[in-house]
């Protein structure tokens, strides 16, 4: 049988710490750049310096800052046209996925069409500006892909957009950036990569390429997750995560998440949890759903991360997810749905909208059905 797989990644991509002050050079060429950003990261004084170096490479900018965290359809649509407005030809995205993924989807904007044309037509746009993207949390991997998740509230569902042409020109990552950054965020945003990456690397869409990338992003966040969170003069640990984010966004576009994803969507969509702390909710009982069709790769993760007692694949795969438990808990990941107001008296409408997320379960090695979604999610009810 043939396999055929591919991958697609931003033109360059720019490491280290103080890698920030390549952004000077980037803005040769360019009459306008528009800063993308949110008002936490904005008051953080995050974006002081891109903004000074894109105007000392002789780029006049406009900032916007008031990017809303899980962007609404109609508040997308609303940023794009703004951006149409602005006769920029340059878009420079500081923040997380949310910032990103907004800032890709105005890469797009173009007169006679609408987000919601991109929904429904998701390979429609074609990029019309050049784009660059400078994370200011180490988890969504959005800086890596062509994917840019809109919550559409009607469905209260969120909704992925995939379209190769919203990859990035240029992909900054500087510890820096990330240094000051809450523990709680930090958190939530580094579980998301571990989700990526560990999903990936046992989707049913998994090859040569997200493997790669998918175990380069593990080595790094079973080592480094922790220490990045909990101290932040480690710049060191903080451009690791930078880095395993990036890797874990590059397997998303070689390969594809599963059932963790799929069913965290309707958390965000509905109940507006965060989609790293739904994500990190979820991780430990989806895997311990697919230890029984994912072990061999669950066995393989253990020799990559250090793994040292287990000698059989079962304790191999039970090894992986007790430190994925203990992980989620040493950094504080809310363990139950209560927290957030959610109760059994919500559990069919969950089930309801997870099980429209085909896309990403369709991935899942093990088939889901509504009574394993209904299971999952009482494990964290």
């Amino acid at each position: 049988m043939r396999q055929m797989f591919q991958i697609k990644m931003p033109q360059e991509v720019i490491c280290g710490e103080y890698a920030i002050e390549k952004l000077k050079d980037k803005a040769h060429g360019h009459r306008k750049a528009v800063i993308f950003t949110d008002k936490g990261v904005a008051q953080a004084g995050l974006v002081e310096e891109p903004d000074r170096l894109l105007r000392e490479g002789g780029c006049e900018t406009e900032i916007f800052d008031d990017i809303p965290a899980e962007p609404a359809c109609e508040q997308v649509q609303q940023i794009t046209d703004r951006f149409l407005r602005s006769g920029a030809d340059l878009i420079v995205a500081v923040g997380g996925g949310s910032v990103m993924d907004t800032a890709k989807l105005a890469s797009l904007a173009a007169e006679g069409e609408t987000v919601k044309d991109y929904i429904n037509r998701p390979l429609l746009g074609k990029k019309r500006v050049k784009t660059i993207m400078i994370p200011t949390t180490a988890g969504t991997g959005s800086e890596a892909t062509p994917n840019s998740i809109v919550l559409v509230p009607e469905q209260e569902l969120k909704v992925g957009i995939v379209n190769p042409e919203m990859i990035a020109d240029t992909v900054i990552l500087d510890g820096t950036m990330i240094r000051n950054l809450p523990e709680k965020i930090a958190a939530a945003t580094g579980i998301d990569a571990l989700a990526h990456a560990i999903e990936c690397f046992t989707s049913n869409k998994a090859n040569e390429f997200s493997d790669m990338y998918a175990m380069a992003a593990l080595k790094l966040i079973f080592k480094y997750l922790v220490d990045a969170c909990k101290n932040k003069e480690n710049i060191e640990a903080k451009n690791r995560m930078l880095l395993a984010a990036f890797y874990g966004g590059v397997a998303i576009t070689a390969s594809g998440t599963t059932a963790v994803h799929a069913l965290s969507y309707p958390l965000g969509g509905k109940y507006h949890i965060a989609h790293g702390v739904s994500n990190a909710m979820l991780l430990v009982p989806v895997m311990r759903f697919n230890k029984d069709v994912c072990g061999k790769e669950l066995a393989e993760i253990y020799d990559a991360v250090g793994g040292k007692t287990a000698q059989t694949q079962e304790g191999k795969a039970d090894w992986v997810i007790a430190k994925l438990e203990e992980m989620v808990r040493e950094l504080g990941i809310p363990a139950s749905l209560k927290e957030f107001g959610v109760g059994r008296e919500d559990l069919e409408e969950l089930v309801e909208a997870g099980m429209k997320v085909t896309r990403l379960l369709d991935n899942n090695k093990k088939t889901v059905t509504a009574d394993d979604a209904r299971a999952l999610y009482l494990e964290i009810m």
